[in-house]
């Protein structure tokens, strides 16, 4: 029998990642499958500090924010996979390859990014995901990255 589906909300991505406001991207984690998979979902507002200058007038989130909500899903699935709350990890990106926008994301779109494990292991430092990130089932974005986890010693 596998392990059952888990969802991280925002106190538990708190306790995996680093990342905080005004740079933490993601506010919840749900269907966590393992190290395998998982659905981010980020709340977009106008309160959110880069809309002030991309663009007056016509608040976009920038894309590499889309890129950076996919990689905070993606630590926060294989964190919560591997018990790594309170344990201080940190994630590097190393490369972004097959990056795609195709949606303009703003002020009141409700973004849900899909992450899959391409490679990678518990133990393992350098994984590799897949992400897609969409509004209202719609793509906005698609992206490969590869990052480093740095993950504390016993």
């Amino acid at each position: 029998m596998s392990e059952p589906l888990k969802r991280a909300d925002i106190d538990l991505i708190q306790r995996i990642i680093p990342h905080r406001y005004p740079f933490l991207l993601v506010d919840r984690v749900e269907d966590i499958d393992g190290c395998q998979s998982a659905r981010g979902i980020k709340n977009v507002t106008m309160n959110e500090p880069h809309f002030q200058g991309h663009f007056p007038g016509k608040p976009i989130m920038p894309g590499v924010t889309i890129v950076e909500a996919m990689a905070q899903t993606a630590a926060v699935m294989v964190g919560t996979a591997l018990g790594m709350e309170d344990r201080n990890m940190l994630v590097y990106f190393m490369s972004i390859d097959r990056c795609k926008f195709r949606r303009m994301v703003g002020p009141g779109d409700v973004l849900e990014m899909r992450m899959t494990t391409l490679r990678g292991k518990p133990g393992g430092k350098v994984w590799k995901f897949s992400g897609l990130a969409q509004v209202d089932a719609q793509m906005a974005a698609e992206a490969e990255f590869t990052a480093m986890m740095d993950l504390p010693q016993e």
